[in-house]
């Protein structure tokens, strides 16, 4: 057994989380040392540059002796229950009070002191970061964005110490190692079943989800999703809904004047024709980005600017190419079954033609057959590929036309010879990509360049 002393930290993982993890440390002094599971992490050699001196351990947390250790800190890739940690995770620390294992956030919080406005759910939760950030900026606010998506939020305290407010994504592994968050406006998005090899249950999900509401001063919630309401309720609470709103205060769609609007109660705010997202999922996205900046007090016109201008985000429902008349859309970020759900629906509702979906992967055990309906109702045929596309054959079989092919190539392939004018070609693998690609980033990177050598062999061939 290898003793950590009691006046080390010991930080868990060295990935993007955990790098950035020590440098905060090394910034306020604290002295740490780092234990990474795997056993020769990559850059491994860079780190040992950047931090000469610091303690390495690599191989199972089993063999450390935490008895003295005066903290841990975990990356979000790390389950704080693993096997050398679990005796732990119940554990108060007498020199904080809180968990004697945190993760990244909890250190963020302590050293914060600017506002946070902090964006979770199992989908969107990337697009409406982005849309609040940018809607920030717009209004003149000095924001720093990032946590889950793009910059790790301890570098955005070295990187913007003058910071009027700090737009973060969080995800449940984040939170569920995050004793108390504070947020100026805290948003909850939606919730579909994902990572539950992780959290167990959707129980458990719900429950790290729902501790972006501590200490909250004001939520946003999705009125048509009820599992995103905070428990206990916070005391200043706005709603965003596909539906008319019920109350002044809450925003939904309604037709105004023959268009159909974003709108706050009775107040028309926006036409959704304004919006350059593709989709209608976007509405609600836009929804959920206006209420968080109505509550943390951004212009108007800055926040409806900025919807007009927003083009969505790479691998979220991006328009690639339109091909003879066929549109080819990468939501390659589409990793769980609520994210493909709402890209069907939402592009499904706006096709002259038929949807063609591209789908497959890894599952992480979740239930496919939610898919099953709305793609009886808009799709011409599903294209499934992957280590779970057998699963979600099981699932949709009998509710529309599917086939099972190799991989993404071949899919791509039998999905141009199929589609006809008016139909869209839609990548959203309700999956992980780890079974055939790095990440859903290198996937989506993919689709985007076969489609795009396929427009220009069309345009080509029309010459």
């Amino acid at each position: 057994m290898v003793r950590v002393a009691k006046d080390l930290t010991l930080v868990v993982g060295l990935g993007v989380s955990g790098r950035a993890i020590c440098r905060h440390l090394t910034r306020l002094n604290v002295p740490f040392m780092v234990a990474d599971t795997r056993a020769v992490p990559p850059g491994l050699d860079d780190f040992r540059a950047a931090h000469p001196g610091v303690a390495i351990h690599c191989g199972s947390l089993t063999t450390l002796d935490l008895t003295d250790v005066k903290e841990v800190v975990v990356s979000p890739g790390i389950d704080p229950r693993m096997a050398g940690l679990a005796g732990l995770a119940d554990q108060l620390n007498p020199h904080t009070g809180e968990p004697m294992v945190v993760g990244e956030i909890a250190l963020f919080v302590r050293a914060v002191t600017a506002p946070i406005a902090a964006i979770t759910g199992s989908n969107a939760k990337s697009t409406v970061t982005t849309l609040l950030g940018e809607m920030a900026i717009a209004a003149g606010v000095r924001a720093a964005i990032g946590g889950n998506l793009g910059t790790p939020a301890l570098d955005l305290l070295a990187d913007h110490p003058d910071a009027e407010l700090y737009i973060l994504e969080l995800s449940s592994f984040q939170l569920e190692t995050t004793p108390h968050l504070g947020a100026a406006c805290a948003a909850f998005l939606n919730l579909s079943e994902d990572h539950l090899d992780r959290h167990g249950d959707m129980q458990g999900y719900r429950a790290a989800k729902q501790r972006i509401f501590i200490g909250a001063q004001q939520a946003v919630v999705n009125a048509d999703d009820a599992f995103t309401w905070p428990e206990p309720p916070v005391a200043q609470l706005t709603h965003f809904s596909y539906n008319s709103p019920t109350t002044e205060s809450e925003w939904g769609l309604a037709p105004h004047h023959d268009k159909l609007m974003l709108m706050r109660g009775t107040q028309p705010w926006l036409a959704v024709d304004e919006l350059t997202m593709a989709g209608q999922h976007h509405y609600v996205n836009a929804l959920a980005a206006l209420a968080m900046g109505q509550a943390l007090g951004f212009a108007a016109a800055a926040m409806c600017s900025v919807l007009r201008e927003f083009k969505g985000l790479p691998h979220r429902s991006e328009m690639i190419a339109c091909i003879n008349g066929v549109t080819w859309v990468n939501d390659s970020k589409g990793t769980n079954v609520g994210a493909t759900l709402a890209a069907i629906t939402g592009i499904g509702a706006t096709l002259q033609g038929r949807l063609i979906l591209l789908a497959g992967g890894v599952g992480k055990g979740a239930d496919f057959s939610p898919l099953a309906e709305p793609l009886s109702k808009c799709a011409r045929h599903v294209l499934l590929f992957g280590a779970d596309a057998p699963r979600l054959a099981d699932a949709l079989i009998g509710h529309v036309s599917l086939q099972q092919v190799d991989d993404l190539t071949q899919a791509m392939q039998t999905a141009f010879e199929l589609a006809q004018p008016g139909d869209c070609v839609l990548l959203s693998p309700a999956c992980a990509s780890l079974d055939q690609f790095a990440n859903y980033q290198v996937r989506g990177d993919a689709f985007r360049r076969w489609v795009l050598k396929a427009a220009q062999q069309a345009e080509g061939a029309a010459l």
